[in-house]
C-alpha cells in the first residue's frame, strides 16, 4: 500500500493511497468461494454453483463490497501510521477502480488541531458572591402564595391586582393593524405584561363597557410599522376576577412537596432550595466566565466536521423544545447560521477542556464525585435510593464523573486566574449573564 499525504489547510488533509490490485483480487476471490458455499440458485445443488457462475452473476458487486471494505481498513491504517487524528470520517474519491489494476482513490479529511494552551494568569474573573436574607425567604414564599392564586368572579369594577377577560382591536389610525386583535385574553392588572399605559386605562371598567385605550408603542418595539407610533385599542372587559391567597399551612406546604409542620420550618425548607439555585446560578456563571476567556486566550482552528455535528445537535435541542410547547418541527427547517457561532464556541471549549485535562492529568476526584451524588440525591424523597442507583448505573456514575472533572478544570484555570470577588443580591445571584452562554463538552475525541 503506497500513501501521500498533501496539507490543504491548517486542518485539512488529503490522502493519496494506492492499494495492489492482488490484494483486491485476492479478497474477491475469497468472496466469491464464500458465496458459492451458501447461495442457492435454481438448478444447482447448494455448495455446487460453479465460480463462474458466481463470479457472472454476482462478481461485481462482491468486488465493490470488498473495495469498500479494503478502502475504510486502508484508510484507518493510513492514518494511523501517519499519525494522524481525524476529527472526523473522511471524503471519498475513486481515481483508478478497474480490474487487474491498483485501486486508487483519494480521502479528504479535518484533523484535531494541534493546541498549546495560553497561560491563563492573565485572565481576570469576577466571581458573585451572595447570600439569602430573610426578606428574600419571605419575599419567595409571597411568590409561592401568587403561584396558587385563587380567582372568584366579582360584578364590581376592575381594580389592580385583578384578572379581566378582554376582548380588543388595535387601530393605527383607522386601519386595524396586523397582530392587534384578541377575544377572551386573560390579564392580570399591574402585571405590566401589556405594552406602557393598557393596563392602566382598563383599571374602573366594568364588565361589558366597551372603551378605547389610547398608548404609544415603545420606539424599541419588534414591528417597524408599530414602534413609537400612537394606537387606539376598542375593548371590552368580560369578566372580572379578585385574587385569594391561600394560607399558609400544611396543605399549602404539601403542595410543594414539602412535609412541613409549620411555617418556620417550611421557610427552612424553602430557603435550602433557593441556596441551592443561588449555588447553581453562581456557579454557572463562573463557568461561563472562566470558559469565554480560555475561548478567548487560545484562539484555534475548529473541525468543521465537529461544528457541523454541533449545529445538528443544538437544532435537535431546540426542535425538542419547540415539540415540548406542541409545535411539529423538523430539524432541518432551522437554519444553521441560527446555531453557528455557539456551536463553535461549543467545540473550542470541549477541545480545550480536553487539552487541559490530557496536559493536567485530570481524573474525577471519588470524593467530589460522592458529594455531588449526594447533593443531587437531596432533592428526591428516598436520597439513599438515588445514591445507590446513581453507583449502580456505570452510565450514570460516568455522567457524574464528567461534571466533576470539569469542576476540577474550573478550579485548576481559577488557581492561575485573577478571581475578584463582588457581593450581590440574591437576585441579582440568581439572574443569568447578560453575554451568551459558553457551553462544553467533556467527552473524549
Amino acid at each position: 500500500m503506497q500513501v501521500s499525504v498533501e496539507t490543504k489547510s491548517v486542518l485539512e488533509r488529503q490522502m493519496t493511497i494506492t492499494i495492489p490490485a492482488d490484494r483486491i483480487d485476492n479478497d474477491v476471490v475469497k468472496q466469491v468461494q464464500q458465496t458459492a458455499r451458501t447461495v442457492r440458485i435454481d438448478g444447482f445443488r447448494p455448495g455446487k454453483v460453479p465460480l463462474k457462475v458466481i463470479q457472472k452473476r454476482y462478481g461485481a458487486g462482491i468486488r465493490q463490497d470488498v473495495i469498500g471494505e479494503v478502502i475504510q481498513q486502508s484508510f484507518y491504517q493510513a492514518v494511523t501510521d501517519e499519525k494522524l487524528a481525524p476529527a472526523g470520517g473522511p471524503s471519498i474519491e475513486m481515481k483508478t477502480d478497474e480490474a487487474g489494476k491498483d485501486v486508487e482513490f483519494i480521502a479528504t479529511f479535518e484533523v484535531y488541531p494541534a493546541i498549546e494552551l495560553a497561560d491563563f494568569s492573565s485572565a481576570e474573573i469576577t466571581k458573585e458572591i451572595a447570600k439569602i436574607k430573610a426578606a428574600d425567604v419571605n419575599q419567595m414564599v409571597e411568590t409561592l402564595r401568587k403561584q396558587q392564586t385563587e380567582w372568584a368572579e366579582v360584578t364590581r369594577t376592575a381594580k389592580d391586582a385583578d384578572k379581566v377577560v378582554l376582548d380588543f382591536e388595535g387601530f393605527l389610525g383607522d386601519k386595524a393593524f396586523e397582530g392587534g386583535k384578541g377575544e377572551n385574553v386573560d390579564l392580570i392588572l399591574g402585571s405590566k405584561s401589556m405594552i406602557p399605559g393598557f393596563e392602566d386605562a382598563v383599571i374602573g371598567q366594568k364588565i361589558g363597557a366597551e372603551f378605547e385605550i389610547a398608548v404609544t408603542f415603545p420606539e424599541d418595539y419588534q414591528s417597524d410599522e408599530l414602534k413609537g407610533k400612537d394606537v387606539v385599542f376598542k375593548a371590552t372587559v368580560t369578566a372580572i376576577s379578585e385574587p385569594t391567597l391561600p394560607e399558609l399551612n400544611e396543605t399549602f406546604f404539601l403542595k410543594f412537596g414539602m412535609d412541613s409542620a409549620d411555617l418556620k420550618s417550611f421557610k427552612a425548607d424553602v430557603q435550602k432550595n433557593m441556596n441551592r439555585e443561588m449555588d447553581q446560578a453562581v456557579k454557572g456563571k463562573l463557568k461561563d466566565q472562566v470558559f469565554a476567556k480560555l475561548v478567548e486566550l487560545n484562539a484555534i482552528e475548529v473541525p468543521t466536521v465537529l461544528v457541523n455535528g454541533e449545529i445538528d445537535t443544538l437544532r435537535k435541542q431546540a426542535v425538542k423544545q419547540y415539540s415540548g410547547q406542541g409545535a411539529d418541527l423538523d430539524f432541518n427547517m432551522l437554519p444553521k447560521e441560527m446555531f453557528a457561532d455557539q456551536a463553535k464556541r461549543r467545540v473550542s471549549v470541549g477541545l480545550l477542556v480536553q487539552e487541559i485535562i490530557k496536559v493536567n492529568e485530570i481524573k474525577a476526584d471519588d470524593d467530589r464525585v460522592r458529594s455531588t451524588i449526594e447533593e443531587m440525591a437531596q432533592t428526591y424523597q428516598d436520597p439513599q435510593e438515588v445514591i445507590d442507583y446513581y453507583y449502580s448505573e456505570n452510565d450514570m456514575i460516568n455522567q457524574v464523573k464528567s461534571l466533576v472533572i470539569e469542576d476540577q478544570v474550573i478550579d485548576h484555570l481559577l488557581s492561575s486566574a485573577k478571581v475578584n470577588e463582588t457581593t450581590v443580591s440574591y437576585e441579582d445571584a440568581i439572574k443569568p449573564a447578560a453575554q451568551p452562554q459558553v457551553e462544553e463538552t467533556t467527552d473524549e475525541k
